[in-house]
């Protein structure tokens, strides 16, 4: 979706597409990163922690009410503030029912040229665990985690049934032609990794329009769309374009089974041999 200033009328447009795709047949719906307001991030204004909620609020009673309605699984990206001075890009799954069923607060956080998140977002302290649905257990990570396999694999091994990814990516405009096209393949390449290397489906949902940051010489950021849907074997099911749109995809979730079958990959790995991950560089 492209994003207004006003969260009502956000809020308004979600509920009318997420009405649409449930009479469409669709049971899960996921929204892209902070889908209540414009993307404020591209500058540190200490007035924009106002738009933070708490959890639960006003704000996720609106959501966990659409979901009831619908009668379908919602994932959402919320600004929640969960203390003074602590705030955090928090991702609500709200269940069928209407009841919270998990959250995720985003880990890994970015901090550069019109993405200063850092300035915002204290790192997520949830760890990465599967939120369990009525519909199976979902994968749910944020943006930036994307490129990080750790988080994929952990996920996986944890259970996760799809990997879910709320986006908010986008062109700067000083980039040519060529740099956008290299970034937008690595974007999905990475992506695909993860459900090739993991045996799992991976659903990418991201922003769309141009967004102007009004608080510095930068022009603003153009979010490329694009968002994705890929089988085990990362094959696209379902690949947008930059525009705006809602659609509902069909996921096979027994196609991982079989995919892990003929690519044992969690059965091939080395374990005993895994330890130095988690140094940060090796010299």
């Amino acid at each position: 979706m492209r994003n207004s200033d006003s969260i009502s009328e956000n809020q308004s447009y979600i509920k009318t597409e997420s009405k649409k795709l449930k009479n469409e047949g669709s049971q899960l719906i996921i929204l892209q990163e902070l889908h209540d307001t414009k993307y404020f991030c591209q500058s540190e204004n200490v007035a924009h922690f106002d738009l933070a909620i708490p959890i639960p609020s006003d704000n996720t009673n609106f959501y966990s009410k659409l979901a009831k309605e619908t009668q379908t699984v919602i994932v959402t990206s919320l600004f929640e503030k969960r203390a003074p001075g602590i705030y955090h890009n928090t991702a609500v799954v709200f269940d069928s029912d209407g009841s919270i069923a998990g959250k995720y607060r985003k880990m890994h956080i970015p901090d550069d040229p019109g993405y200063y998140e850092k300035f915002y977002f204290t790192p997520g302290d949830l760890g990465f665990n599967p939120i369990q649905t009525s519909l199976g257990k979902l994968g749910v990570l944020i943006c930036w985690d994307q490129w990080y396999p750790e988080a994929a694999r952990i996920m996986t091994l944890k259970g996760a049934e799809l990997l879910i990814y709320p986006t908010a990516i986008g062109f700067d405009n000083d980039d040519t032609q060529a740099e956008k096209n290299r970034q937008i393949e690595a974007w999905k390449t990475i992506q695909k990794s993860h459900a090739i290397t993991n045996g799992i489906p991976v659903i990418t949902v991201n922003r769309s329009g141009f967004e102007k940051n009004t608080e510095s010489d930068s022009l603003g950021i153009s979010f490329w769309g694009n968002s994705f849907v890929a089988g085990p074997q990362g094959e696209i099911l379902f690949e947008a374009d930059i525009n705006p749109i809602s659609k509902v995809i069909d996921i096979d979730l027994n196609s991982s089974e079989q995919v892990r079958r003929w690519w044992p990959f969690l059965r091939d790995r080395r374990i005993e041999d895994y330890d130095e991950i988690l140094e940060r560089y090796i010299d």
